[in-house]
């Protein structure tokens, strides 16, 4: 037993030294840092929302080196076609067959900028690997790697000629994560890291900080799953769930203010994300305070507010913030 307890041990040392080296490359968000994190040992996607200039390529970039993963970026536009994404079959004339091309989904890890600018086509073919976690051209069908993420951004300004993702599209993503602006002081921070690294005093520092191999973290995702969950608190979490579909019964004005509810994906997100997230703060238990955290992130994109809701500028948030508080804690 304390042989078991021991490798759990470092397997966790190992996820939060690394959460800790993530923060001191990116000022400032460190919301963003443990939701990516969450994402991978929740076997997760993640959709972030944040103004540009906001460090989410060099987040995931850095993340990719840290878990010894391969990381592509792809830029989307209303010109892309799946098979930039997915990859297409080559002609090879001097042996007479096609030969598959794979595209930029076959890497560890995916940052899928501005998102919301390509066609439904493109966001389709996105959506289908992600829940499928394999890409089929013609008559063959090539698995993606087994460490596969795709954290994809939404530009929240400039929503001229964009394709807003469906609400049943938006569900295949484990957590939506909004990204603000750093405070002052981080800010004042992130100038000096800028000057130090222009002054090459940074280089390649990324390459060179200890790094979490993937077998390690597929250990720590099946860590995550044995976290303790009281039977008292799972009820609560699903209680938040089934809120969200009826919400008449926790007050008149919820009911108005909701369309429709938080799927079965929603009950299974929560409950593996509030286990992440205490298993990175060193608990072997989930308490109320983590399920309560991560909901957000986990039901904003997942509810569909009414036009009444809309037109009092009534805000996902601020629904599930009346929520939880109108939900007895066990």
């Amino acid at each position: 037993m304390a042989e078991i307890l021991t490798t759990q041990n470092i397997t966790q040392q190992a996820l939060i030294k690394l959460k800790n080296i993530i923060n001191r490359e990116i000022i400032g968000q460190e919301v963003l840092v443990e939701r990516m994190l969450i994402g991978l040992l929740a076997d997760g996607h993640i959709l972030v929302e944040g103004a540009p200039g906001l460090a989410k390529t060099r987040a995931i970039n850095i993340l990719s080196k840290g878990v010894q993963g391969d990381f592509h970026r792809v830029q989307f536009t209303p010109d892309l076609l799946p098979a930039d994404l997915t990859g297409t079959e080559i002609y090879r004339p001097q042996q007479g067959t096609f030969e598959f091309q794979k595209g930029p989904l076959f890497h560890d890890l995916i940052l899928a900028d501005e998102i919301n600018r390509s066609p439904a086509k493109v966001q389709a073919a996105l959506l289908e690997a992600m829940a499928e976690r394999q890409i089929t051209v013609g008559q063959a069908t090539y698995p993606l790697p087994d460490l596969f993420m795709v954290m994809a951004t939404q530009n929240p300004i400039e929503q001229e000629g964009t394709y807003p993702l469906p609400e049943a599209q938006l569900d295949r993503f484990l957590l939506h994560v909004k990204v603000g602006y750093p405070n002052p002081k981080h800010e004042k921070d992130i100038l000096h890291l800028a000057r130090k690294e222009a002054r090459s005093e940074f280089t390649a520092k990324a390459e060179r900080f200890e790094t979490v191999s993937q077998q390690t973290l597929f250990a720590a995702r099946n860590e995550v799953l044995d976290v303790y969950m009281a039977e008292a608190l799972e009820d609560y979490l699903l209680q938040i769930i089934l809120a969200t579909r009826n919400p008449e019964a926790y007050g008149r004005d919820l009911a108005g203010w909701l369309q429709y509810g938080a799927s079965p994906r929603a009950s299974i997100a929560l409950d593996r994300c509030a286990r992440a997230k205490a298993w990175l703060q060193e608990r072997d238990f989930v308490g109320p305070e983590d399920i309560q955290d991560i909901a957000f992130d986990v039901l904003r994109h997942r509810l569909i507010l009414s036009y009444e809701a809309e037109a009092e500028g009534i805000t996902a948030d601020h629904v599930i913030r009346e929520l939880i508080a109108r939900i007895a804690v066990p």
